[in-house]
């Protein structure tokens, strides 16, 4: 058993009420920072990027279905690959049931890969997702959005080039979410955009973890290690 302090109903209480501020000044914070999000300026769409879904191909505008604003989860899906990247499939399984609920707020949410469309049809299909998923294979979306990188990106001692250069690319495809707004004329703007540790926030069952005694209970360096495509749980760890 892990070693913690024991006290009376009543100490602890008294410790809760402690907490309880912090996290109303946390809250706080939080809520203001969430309006410094929406109050960045904003940059045109300038490519009309062609996209390949199950109904054929779409250009981005198409993508936001009626609604005035859409979230792009950037999902790792090398064309060289025959699956998709277990920690991505972490993140699927938390916004693909929630995305209903995003729809009535005028709000559209689909996934985006370089992966040719057949391998995320099959894939989506292998995990039991529903929502939509396009490849931007061929078109320069992933690597103008920040999230694929040439080889030359990759070389050993360049220079950073993921998350707005705070994170060297080490790998050809990386994970984020985008946001988009399209507004009554047409036009389209880029919005926000978060990488690395900042997609924490869409992540519920991370939230979860954060409540309990043993938190995210994860190895610095290798913080994803224990994630494991929900299939694949069976396996010895």
């Amino acid at each position: 058993m892990d070693k913690h302090a024991v006290v009376t109903n009543e100490e602890w209480v008294t410790a809760r009420k402690g907490l309880l501020a912090a996290e109303k000044e946390f809250t706080r914070a939080r809520d203001q920072l969430s309006q410094r999000r929406r109050d960045l300026p904003w940059a045109p769409v300038e490519k009309e990027y062609v996209l390949e879904g199950e109904a054929g191909a779409k250009t981005l505008s198409d993508l936001f279905d009626g609604r005035p604003q859409l979230i792009v989860y950037h999902f790792m899906f090398d064309p060289d690959w025959d699956a998709g990247c277990k920690s991505c499939s972490f993140w699927a399984d938390n916004f693909d049931p929630i995305i209903v609920h995003l729809n009535a707020r005028d709000v559209t949410m689909v996934a985006i890969s370089r992966a040719p469309l057949d391998k995320l049809l099959a894939y989506r299909a292998r995990m039991g997702w529903s929502f939509d998923w396009f490849s931007s294979f061929g078109n320069d979306f992933n690597f103008d959005y920040g999230v694929s990188f040439t080889p030359e990106e990759l070389e050993d001692g360049g220079a950073p080039s993921y998350n707005y250069g705070s994170l060297a690319a080490n790998v050809p495809e990386r994970e984020g979410v985008s946001v988009f707004y399209k507004d009554l004329d047409g036009r389209l703007f880029h919005t926000y955009s978060a990488y690395a540790r900042g997609i924490d926030m869409v992540n519920t069952a991370y939230h979860y973890l954060d409540l309990v005694p043993q938190g995210r209970n994860e190895t610095p360096g290798s913080s994803q290690s224990w994630v494991r495509r929900h299939d694949e749980y069976g396996e010895r760890l």
